[in-house]
């Protein structure tokens, strides 16, 4: 059965349920009016968290355990307090990410660039201090945001002392006991951006989005902000894949669950423009690992479309075939047949952040 999944946008949170033949209905607003950066859905732990940027006042993180009928504000992630000598404080300005780990581990990662972990279902936040201390790290910088961010992370299934992290601007980052130490996993990536002789530096890398294949972790794909790179963690070298119709540019990624060599893609005109290329929203597909794309286009607005999708405003349900995608301009597609046709869900709605979908009834 198709799962129902969670929309977050900058005015609400919204619950979207497949109600037959294709269509979906929209909830009222979670949060109406508010900035939700991230959701994280109830996957079988007991509890939904939703994270808002509230600006002014900062951001919150709010845990549900009965589906968003009611919420309640648990601890949000905050960095140590600083020396009374140190010239500038840290703080969190908003949550880019939610994830689970093993044993109900919750991981956060945040803009400015902080990892988190909380083993109380976010009543309290441990900050992991190795992270930001690795050598390197005073290079990062921020991309789309004035500071550095957090806003990927893959815990690997089979061994939950593996994780990695992908952070814009800093890389990819690996950790194989549980975050004590950290090596940059950036090889291969290419940083058109900076000056020829730094293009292959490791700490200044921009990967837009990293995602593993749940089956097969081994298998990383990112999309970057110079292209696509997949990586096999067995070679620990990232592969540039580019010649791509339309555009190799994007920030959204899609991973199939089952299958290694497929993902999704939404591809943009970099830079200065960040719209459709000419115009027109298309999905790009591979599944052959990147040998090759296919551009799907039926059902997406082919003129006059501004549609820019967000990192994490891409997702593929457990079945592999059900996706659904928003946009800045407020509009959600849905696909049951892994993107050959897309259907419109809901426009008009405020520009999206994030799709995740629940876990699906059996």
């Amino acid at each position: 059965m198709t799962p129902s999944c969670w929309i977050a946008t900058r005015k609400g949170l919204i619950e979207a349920q497949p109600s037959g033949s294709g269509n979906w209905s929209l909830s009222p607003p979670h949060f109406p009016g508010e900035p939700v950066s991230m959701v994280l859905p109830d996957n079988g732990s007991g509890y939904m968290y939703a994270a808002l940027n509230l600006g002014h006042f900062g951001p919150k993180l709010h845990r549900s355990s009965n589906h968003g009928e009611t919420w309640e504000e648990v601890a949000t992630p905050a960095f140590p307090e600083a020396p009374k000598d140190a010239l500038e404080a840290k703080s969190v300005a908003f949550i880019w990410i939610l994830e689970r780990g093993i044993d109900d581990c919750l991981w956060a990662g945040t803009v400015p660039a902080g990892l988190f972990r909380s083993t109380d279902e976010g009543a309290s936040w441990e900050f992991i201090e190795s992270l930001n201390a690795s050598p390197g790290a005073e290079e990062w910088f921020g991309g789309g945001y004035d500071d550095p961010g957090i806003h990927s992370i893959a815990v690997d299934p089979r061994d939950q002392n593996k994780l990695t992290i992908a952070i814009s601007c800093g890389g990819v980052w690996h950790s194989e006991d549980n975050g004590v130490s950290w090596a940059n996993k950036s090889h291969g990536m290419r940083a058109a951006y900076l000056p020829p002789e730094m293009a292959g530096d490791l700490n200044t890398q921009d990967p837009h989005r990293m995602l593993a294949c749940p089956a097969d972790p081994d298998r990383l794909w990112v999309q970057h902000h110079n292209g696509i790179f997949r990586c096999d963690e067995t070679d620990g070298y990232w592969q540039e894949i580019d010649a791509v119709d339309p555009s190799t540019f994007g920030f959204a990624l899609a991973v199939h669950p089952e299958h290694p060599d497929t993902a999704w893609f939404v591809p943009a005109i970099k830079d200065e423009s960040r719209m459709p290329v000419n115009c027109a929203l298309v999905v790009t597909r591979t599944t052959d690992g990147g040998e090759t794309f296919q551009k799907l286009a039926s059902g997406l607005p082919q003129a006059h479309s501004y549609d820019l999708v967000y990192r994490h405003g891409l997702e593929v349900a457990g079945d592999g075939t059900t996706l659904i995608m928003g946009s800045t301009s407020g509009n959600v597609w849905a696909s049951v047949n892994a993107g050959d046709h897309w259907q419109q869900i809901a426009g008009n709605l405020a520009p999206v952040y994030c799709i995740r979908f629940a876990q699906a009834d059996s």
